[in-house]
């Protein structure tokens, strides 16, 4: 008897499940980021978290460290490591201060600003429906921020975040440029080595001695956020973006479950419209930049 092999899931299926695995990792890291919060500061967590994977890539560096470091670019590399470690402190900070699904709510807008920098920084025409959506995806920011509520949530560390989001649209934008001529070990060695300088001298003045658990902690966070950010790597070569866009919104359900059931976080009507709008208008963009690149059928 012949035994038929299975065909292997399609592509976007894989791809998929990568980027599922990536929004479990990331709110699971964010969520330690805010449990630690009340003793650990977020700049201190920011530089264990660069530190952990410096050490995880050290490996790769020490085998290749002239083609790791090999650029002509030097002055974006260091502009872009500047605005990730900026971005993740005071990200950070953001998720300290504010329930898990208003600061992943707010993350979100990442794509929205790609939308200016793009055109800024890339000289990229931005067709008119896609400006639209993204000032209507603004527009559910003010539904979020609730301003003149009762519920409002408090605004600097919303501030924050969307500051958070905006540094790392344009972190992701200089990736664009620098993936030109660059492959990933520059990518990767230049981000994890500026990452553990640029955090370092606020970690040293906000620094806390963590007792045992929290080190344990810190390790499962700073693993679970590299975790992440492997898997949406990999889900993003894999799959096509319009598909993986979705499902990295997955990560609003995983953020309402654990702050829920972590920090008995409910949100509010408000944050639910500000979420529809944010995550409409974005996955709206996503798909519009896919079907524009898509060439017409001869």
């Amino acid at each position: 008897m012949t035994i038929r092999r299975a065909d292997p899931p399609p592509r976007n299926v894989v791809g998929g499940l990568w980027v599922l695995a990536s929004a479990g990792c990331f709110v699971v890291s964010m969520s330690l980021v805010k449990f630690l919060g009340n003793d650990l500061p977020a700049p201190m967590q920011a530089f264990v978290r660069q530190a952990f994977g410096l050490v995880i890539l050290l490996p790769w560096i020490l085998h290749n460290p002239l083609g790791a470091f090999r650029t002509t670019r030097p002055g974006l590399f260091l502009s872009r490591g500047l605005a990730t470690s900026a971005s993740m402190v005071i990200s950070y900070y953001s998720y300290q201060e504010l329930p898990l699904a208003e600061a992943n709510a707010l993350s979100f807008t990442r794509t929205l600003w790609v939308v200016p920098l793009a055109m800024v920084m890339l000289g990229e025409w931005v067709p008119r429906a896609r400006l639209l959506a993204t000032v209507v995806g603004f527009g559910g920011v003010l539904l979020i921020l609730n301003p003149g509520a009762h519920q409002a949530i408090p605004f600097r560390p919303a501030a924050a975040g969307l500051v958070s989001a905006m540094l790392l649209a344009f972190s992701l934008t200089g990736i664009k440029v620098l993936a030109r001529t660059h492959g990933q070990l520059p990518l990767m060695a230049w981000a994890a080595v500026l990452g553990t300088l640029f955090t370092l001298p606020t970690a040293v003045l906000s620094w806390r001695m963590p007792d045992a658990h929290d080190s344990v902690l810190l390790g499962v966070m700073s693993l679970a956020g590299i975790s992440s950010q492997y898997c949406y790597t990999r889900g993003l070569a894999v799959a096509e973006a319009t598909v993986i866009a979705p499902i990295d919104y997955s990560r609003i359900a995983f953020s309402v479950a654990i702050g829920f059931v972590v920090f008995r976080e409910v949100p509010p009507l408000a944050t639910w419209a500000g979420v529809a709008v944010i995550v409409g208008t974005t996955l709206f963009i996503t798909w519009h930049a896919g079907r524009s690149r898509t060439p017409a059928p001869a």
